[in-house]
């Protein structure tokens, strides 16, 4: 594990373990680790540049740059046939997406992904909506076609429902912005922010930097090698470049993102997006019944653009609004701008996302 905890100007770090389990290579400061869903919140920064260029608007049918989904058909129950359907009642907006209420995305209950057939039928499309490995086979275009072809599960706007929003919102901001989704955020975000390590690829030389990737198979009790998103996968651009799951990244690179929220847009003295587009990015956006429908991923927080919002005091901060997000193989990251305070906590074992590590984490850098 890599962790960091910064306060204004000062950072410590520290490194803890090897690369692999049985390697005698340390981690470093400069291990690259992939990020997942810790992605969303640059996609969602990302999507407020293009608003404040003008190419979007918030409160924008997404039908107008995405006309794959206009007129769009729901089901009549979630776990109904899929011509069992009603009209939508209005078009998905842009905020839709950022705020995962577009009407489609992960179920948590009965269980993570029923046998419905909805999401049978995601499945067959190979349309991988939620882990990030394997990844989708279908570029952009192809991939919003195939998704095209569902009915959503429920009405725009009524719940919270995690994934898909980033992943539709990928094909949106690469078409608003006319460029590829890696073009634009290396010309937007990365470049200005010197986050040289952090891509949807990478150089065969910078693909040893990645760790072993691990996590324990529930069935037999013992933790396993996940071979899925090996060093070789990283060094093809993917197919898909996914604004929820895709990006890989270091501690350092990661905490130049998070300082420029935390500084409402400022980075070294210069301004790349408005203090009020950081504002709507980690603000709560939901409803109480949304907030208590979003399941054990949301766990009862508030849910801003591509990030989750403490809307009320905990064991980590006495005041609400702190933010952040983590990803599914190991990683970790809030701000607390009442303390000033950046926390991260990278590694590739997923276990420490459902173990309390994280929260132990989060806990004790609250009292640094």
């Amino acid at each position: 594990m890599v962790t960091l905890v910064a306060h204004g100007d000062d950072a410590r770090v520290d490194t803890i373990g090897v690369m692999a389990f049985g390697s005698d290579e340390p981690m470093r400061r400069d291990t690259i680790f992939r990020i997942t869903s810790m992605t969303k919140p640059i996609l969602a920064l990302a999507t407020m540049m293009l608003v404040e260029d003008g190419r979007l608007a918030l409160d924008e049918p997404a039908d107008a740059l995405l006309p794959e989904l206009a007129h769009r058909q729901v089901l009549k129950r979630i776990d109904g046939p899929l011509d069992e359907t009603v009209s939508a009642r209005r078009p998905i907006t842009v905020e839709d997406l950022l705020t995962f209420r577009m009407g489609h995305g992960l179920i948590t209950e009965p269980t993570f992904d029923p046998p419905y057939p909805i999401v049978n039928a995601a499945r067959d499309l190979e349309l991988v909506m939620g882990p990030p490995d394997p990844r989708t086979p279908h570029d952009p275009d192809e991939w919003l076609k195939r998704f095209a072809t569902l009915p959503l599960m429920y009405q725009p706007g009524e719940r919270w429902q995690y994934n898909t929003g980033s992943l539709v919102l990928s094909v949106l901001v690469a078409r608003a912005s006319g460029q590829t989704l890696p073009d634009f955020f290396q010309m937007r975000i990365f470049e200005p922010l010197g986050m040289k390590d952090t891509g949807f690829s990478l150089s065969a030389e910078k693909s040893s930097r990645l760790p072993s990737n691990y996590m324990t198979n529930f069935q037999t009790g013992k933790m396993e090698l996940q071979t899925a998103s090996g060093p070789g996968v990283w060094t093809k651009p993917p197919a898909f470049p996914s604004g929820a799951a895709g990006l890989v990244s270091t501690i350092d690179d990661y905490l130049a993102f998070a300082r420029l929220l935390l500084n409402e847009g400022v980075h070294e003295n210069r301004r790349l997006v408005s203090q009020s587009s950081v504002r709507l990015m980690t603000s709560n956006h939901l409803k109480p019944e949304q907030m208590a429908g979003g399941g054990p991923i949301l766990a009862g927080q508030g849910w801003g653009f591509g990030m989750a919002v403490a809307t009320a005091p905990d064991d980590v901060s006495p005041v609400p609004g702190r933010y952040g997000w983590s990803g599914g193989y190991g990683t970790y990251w809030f701000n607390d701008p009442s303390q000033n305070r950046v926390a991260i906590a990278m590694t590739q074992v997923s276990d420490v996302l459902f173990n309390g590590t994280m929260t132990e984490f989060a806990q004790l850098a609250a009292r640094s």
